[in-house]
């Protein structure tokens, strides 16, 4: 049996940067991926690290997330980008939320600054004047590549901080006896260490089912598109929008938040949990997005693993009101997943060593980071 200070399940962002700080301390670290590669939650994003749109503690996570991101790209290409994210008003009550949140992160001395309708016109000059209010950027906030972060994440830990990853192995039992925990795998291979931490993300019936069933966890269901490579578009950084505004939790913190209503011609997106959102890839292709479908556990599979074309056609409708470029011209469609807690993370500790984390919902790219740090200190200083 093989043993190591540290064994992480799942290869995903949040177990990843659970081993990053680990070996940080100088601890032995094994990740085990159930897939070939990550092919869930991580890769099924816009690539958008936007702490402004958190708040609390996890607003805290993601600045420091930043800061991570950052270091890491300073010494390891993990295609981090330092464009900025930027959400545009496209109406009274947006501009007022807006206005307001500056206020709010002035006072936190995070990075922002108010954008004139001008001014935003200016800096994207692919939005439709008639759609825009105002809007308010964060300079520091960055944007990532999903289809290629993870990976390369990976090939930085394996090749600075020796840790041990093994792909296409599923871990079947996890237990601790007489403070010794180790893990089995579906191919009876038995792997021992002084802490395990499981990462799995929406995967509840590989190990403690009963726990998961229990646990009040619900997955959500995302439609997102991406179109060709559009060469003569430029769309810096992160775009989100009015729905962005209305939907995201820092804006929540607004005093004018608790009075707002929803428009009329929002009203069918808001049924399916829309909002729009824009990333340009390396590439030049845009990704466009996205909806919202909840399914508890234990029933997530009735959420399909079909994309809606109604919801799709909801989607670019809203999309060609807020942008010149032919946004119709899709290259390709999909369904993400991710699991979500009404507490905002699942915790639960099985033994004294044997520590699940996940449920961590749509802030998985802007949080973990840092959320991973604080526990690593939090289990071994």
């Amino acid at each position: 049996m093989k043993n190591f200070d540290v064994i992480i399940v799942g290869g995903g962002i949040m177990g990843a940067f659970h081993a990053y700080h680990a070996a940080k301390l100088g601890k032995s670290v094994l990740i085990l991926e159930k897939d070939n590669f990550p092919v869930s939650s991580t890769v099924r994003n816009f690539g958008q690290a936007v702490p402004s749109g958190s708040s609390g503690k996890w607003f805290d996570y993601g600045r420091r997330s930043l800061e991570i991101y950052q270091d890491i790209q300073s010494k390891f290409d993990i295609s981090v980008r330092r464009n900025g994210t930027v959400y545009i008003a496209s109406d009274e009550t947006e501009w007022m939320l807006a206005n307001e949140l500056f206020g709010i992160h002035q006072n936190k001395n995070y990075n922002c600054v108010l954008l004139s309708k001008r001014q935003c016109l200016e800096q994207y000059p692919e939005l439709k004047a008639e759609y825009v209010k105002g809007g308010i950027y964060y300079p520091n906030e960055v944007s990532v590549e999903p289809n290629l972060l993870i990976y390369k994440i990976l090939d930085y830990l394996q090749e600075q901080f020796k840790v041990a990853y093994r792909a296409n192995t599923s871990v079947i039992d996890c237990q601790e006896i007489g403070g010794k925990t180790e893990v089995i795998t579906a191919s009876k291979e038995k792997f021992s260490a002084e802490k395990i931490i499981i990462c799995s993300g929406y995967v509840f019936n590989l190990l403690f089912p009963e726990i998961y069933a229990k646990s009040g966890l619900i997955v959500s269901k995302l439609q997102m598109m991406q179109t060709v490579p559009m060469k003569n578009v430029t769309l810096k950084g992160n775009i989100l929008t009015g729905l962005s505004i209305r939907r995201y939790e820092s804006f929540e913190e607004c005093p004018s938040y608790k009075n707002s209503t929803t428009p009329e011609h929002y009203s069918e997106l808001k049924k399916w949990g829309i909002h729009i959102l824009f990333k340009q890839a390396i590439d030049g292709s845009i990704i466009i997005g996205d909806s919202h479908e909840y399914a508890p556990v234990g029933k997530t599979d009735e959420l399909g693993f079909d994309t809606k074309d109604y919801v799709n056609k909801l989607m670019l409708k809203e999309a060609e009101r807020i942008v010149h470029f032919p946004v119709n011209q899709i290259a390709r469609t999909w369904a993400g997943f991710y699991a979500q807690h009404p507490d905002e993370i699942f915790e639960y500790n099985i033994s004294p060593n044997i520590h699940i984390f996940t449920g961590i919902g749509g802030k998985g790219m802007t949080t973990s980071a840092g959320y991973a740090e604080a526990n690593i200190q939090r289990l071994f200083l």
